[in-house]
């Protein structure tokens, strides 16, 4: 339509509008229609084509840059169903991050159901949320539907089949079933991505890591990138494979952070040797320490002293200096070997609730098992019940009654619920939440009827989770 029409259409439009009639005023093609009809249904006539000329042909074009999406991938599994939906949004709506509201969906999922998309949605970036969701997350970061978001099997052939979350959640899969294979595509294909997507394929190494990986992160010492041969190192620090990232094989910052480190002997009749931080002087000092450990890695450290890895381990001096014990942790969890994070976690776990924050700092590389174990130490204790909102890749819908009836968490939200004190109570509000993505069915619905008993009013939006948690058990009890 040209300006000279769109002219005529507001004349048509000015005269209605002043009450006036429009028939002298339209187009010679329009008055045709009109003409032998009489002077009421002219009007009527004229003003049927003016709304269609301005809804139809008077649409705005679509901008250039639009582009248009594919429909949103069928997911796996099956959509909560409606009647459960008002509990999930307030679930949701009490979820204070993106974090804590994965964790809703994570539990909707460990009882088979996915969420709907007007609920909640995955971000593009999302590497945290449940397997089942990856095409979504591919949809949000712009697949362009020209291709599959997932194939049945990935190989060479099928790679550009894939996007990104889906590629990922079959590489992780792959690892833990054949990861010769997988580390065979990610060596083939990987090589051409940028570097930040290389090192997200390194990082999924860890899944299965082996000795026949060993040649492999070798060849990396070669990459571009400094982050990707960083990666590297570090898994095959986990190996055995020593090797100062200093760089030169230089032994001298491993030597200096020895040089931190005082070698001792206890006991009267079996003497057995000790190590523990020795007393810093200064600020400079700290900081030194601090990067030494952050940049070494720890086989190499309990080679220079002539340990294994796990010996090393048990002759450390937890608290003696709380820094350092912190640094220490956090070496082993990046660069030590999985015996070496065994025995840590033995050691931690075996001393109660005192190191529950640094266990938390293993917890990437602890299996489920291990992290029940913490999450039940934590409970059992009761001093630390902010550290479960801290577990990272905890299981959902696991937690028996027994396990908040073995120890002081129970009684510590009785009390807190039932005191005036506003920020214990919030705290207490707090952690029902994350119990309520840790509980059973049967778990949450016990724990709602007793701190409601307690005092808690039972509309609080503190037990939205554990709601849902008890309501998805009576759904499935209904398919």
């Amino acid at each position: 339509m040209n300006e000279l029409d769109q002219a005529g259409l507001a004349r048509l439009r000015d005269g209605w509008i002043s009450g006036g009639t429009a028939f002298e005023l339209a187009p010679a093609e329009w008055k045709e229609v009109a003409t032998a009809s009489s002077p009421d249904e002219q009007e009527r006539r004229l003003l049927a084509i003016a709304a269609q000329a301005l809804d139809v042909a008077l649409r705005p074009v679509a901008p250039k840059t639009l582009k248009r999406r594919p429909p949103l991938p069928v997911l796996a599994l099956p959509t909560l169903p409606e009647r459960l939906r008002p509990l999930l949004r307030a679930a949701l709506k009490y979820a204070a991050d993106a974090r804590l509201k994965t964790r809703v969906a994570a539990l909707v999922a460990s009882r088979g159901f996915v969420l709907h998309p007007m609920d909640w949605m995955p971000a593009a970036s999302s590497q945290e949320s449940p397997e089942v969701y990856a095409p979504w997350v591919d949809w949000q970061a712009g697949a362009d539907g020209d291709k599959q978001s997932r194939r049945e099997h990935l190989t060479a052939e099928s790679w550009d089949d894939f996007y990104p979350a889906a590629r990922r959640t079959a590489l992780v899969e792959l690892r833990r079933t054949t990861p010769a294979l997988a580390r065979t595509l990610i060596e083939t294909k990987g090589a051409s991505e940028p570097a930040e997507v290389r090192l997200a394929l390194i990082e999924l190494l860890r899944f299965g890591l082996g000795a026949e990986d060993v040649p492999f992160l070798k060849s990396l010492s070669a990459d571009r990138s400094g982050k990707v041969r960083e990666m590297a190192g570090r898994l095959l620090a986990r190996l055995g494979e020593h090797g100062n990232p200093a760089g030169g094989g230089s032994e001298d910052p491993i030597a200096e952070l020895a040089a931190f480190i005082e070698e001792g002997k206890s006991g009267f009749i079996r003497r057995r040797t000790t190590y523990a931080p020795i007393k810093l002087k200064s600020p400079a000092q700290q900081a030194r320490r601090a990067d030494l450990f952050a940049s070494c890695y720890f086989g190499d450290l309990t080679a220079h002293f002539g340990k294994t890895e796990p010996d090393f381990i048990g002759a450390w001096q937890f608290g003696v200096d709380d820094n350092a014990d912190r640094f220490l942790v956090l070496m082993v969890s990046v660069s030590g070997s999985d015996a070496a994070v065994a025995r840590l976690a033995d050691i931690l776990v075996a001393e109660g609730g005192k190191h529950t924050l640094l266990v938390l700092q293993l917890m990437l590389r602890l299996d489920i098992g291990w992290k029940r174990v913490v999450i039940t130490q934590i409970l059992k204790d009761a001093q630390n019940l902010h550290a479960l909102n801290l577990v990272e890749g905890a299981e959902a819908g696991w937690l028996e009654w027994g396990d908040l009836t073995n120890g002081k968490t129970l009684s510590a939200l009785r009390s807190a619920v039932s005191g005036d004190n506003d920020v214990t109570k919030r705290s207490a509000e707090q952690y029902l939440e994350a119990i309520g993505f840790l509980a059973t069915a049967a778990t949450a619905e016990k724990l709602i009827g007793d701190v409601v008993a307690a005092g808690l009013s039972p509309a609080s939006p503190s037990l939205a989770l554990l709601r849902l948690n008890a309501a998805l058990a009576e759904n499935q009890s209904n398919k």
